[in-house]
């Protein structure tokens, strides 16, 4: 299960990467746009302002944020990325902070270039943090004897949940389309108490969450968050900061 309401705390820092992406597609106008992985919504009203006179289809798997994404106003849908097919008159696909839960995504990828009409943009962000200290300590904590027990056969994403932009721009120029591919690292600057902690407890300790009860789920928290404050000490103000790396690519898809 997501939690809308705590994905959404920094929601202005977290939706950086996403106004970089749709800053980069020169497509105008569009006759249909697709927000793959729409959360809550509060993105997906930003592509229907790009695109006004655009059919706007917007799907998450998540059925809390698709109620969170209706709330919004926005037409969303229950659908798993991976059973999406566009339709004939889909000129821009947005992913964004998606296809990092799906492995094998790369074929997906392929898939969507090949079924879009000529001419269509496919645009894509995910997370490059797996390596940084935030997920590396979760991932050491979570293998602990005192926690793998507990939390089973829970695999915690690592590196290779993702590919460097180079692989994306290969894969997707392998398949005719021309691509602009690139990497970020933002210096987000956070605040307030157990800021590291908080900001992964709405993204990357989902998976944790699920796995664990009330009980545990808040000891693991107390034991995570000094490790965090440690790797990521907090400035004399209050604030922390914390580097965000993100990989984008855009690709056009080429004359049919």
């Amino acid at each position: 299960m997501w939690d809308p309401a705590k994905y959404l705390d920094y929601a202005d820092l977290r939706a950086r990467p996403f106004h970089d992406l749709i800053a980069r597609i020169p497509a105008t106008p569009a006759r249909r746009v697709a927000d793959l992985g729409c959360g809550p919504g509060n993105l997906t009203v930003d592509l229907a302002k790009r695109w006004p006179d655009a059919v706007l289809e917007a799907s998450d798997s998540s059925p809390e944020m698709v109620a969170a994404a209706r709330s919004r106003g926005v037409d969303a849908q229950v659908l798993d990325v991976r059973d999406w097919t566009p339709r004939p008159d889909t000129d821009v696909v947005v992913s964004n902070t998606v296809l990092q839960w799906v492995p094998g995504h790369q074929d997906l990828l392929r898939r969507w270039a090949g079924q879009l009409p000529a001419g269509a943009f496919l645009a894509v962000q995910v997370p490059g943090n797996f390596g940084a200290p935030s997920h590396r300590i979760t991932r050491e904590l979570a293998g602990s004897p005192e926690w793998s027990s507990r939390l089973g056969t829970l695999v915690l994403r690592e590196d290779e949940a993702v590919a460097d932009p180079q692989a994306y721009a290969t894969l997707l120029a392998d398949e005719g389309c021309a691509v602009d591919a690139w990497e970020t690292t933002y210096l987000q600057r956070l605040s307030g108490e157990r800021a590291v902690l908080e900001w992964i407890t709405g993204t990357a300790l989902r998976p944790v969450r699920a796995a664990l009860d009330d009980t545990d789920w808040a000891a693991f928290r107390e034991q995570l968050a000094p490790l965090l404050d440690a790797a990521y000490p907090p400035r004399p103000d209050g604030t922390t900061w914390f580097e965000f790396r993100r990989i984008f690519f855009v690709a056009q898809t080429p004359p049919r």
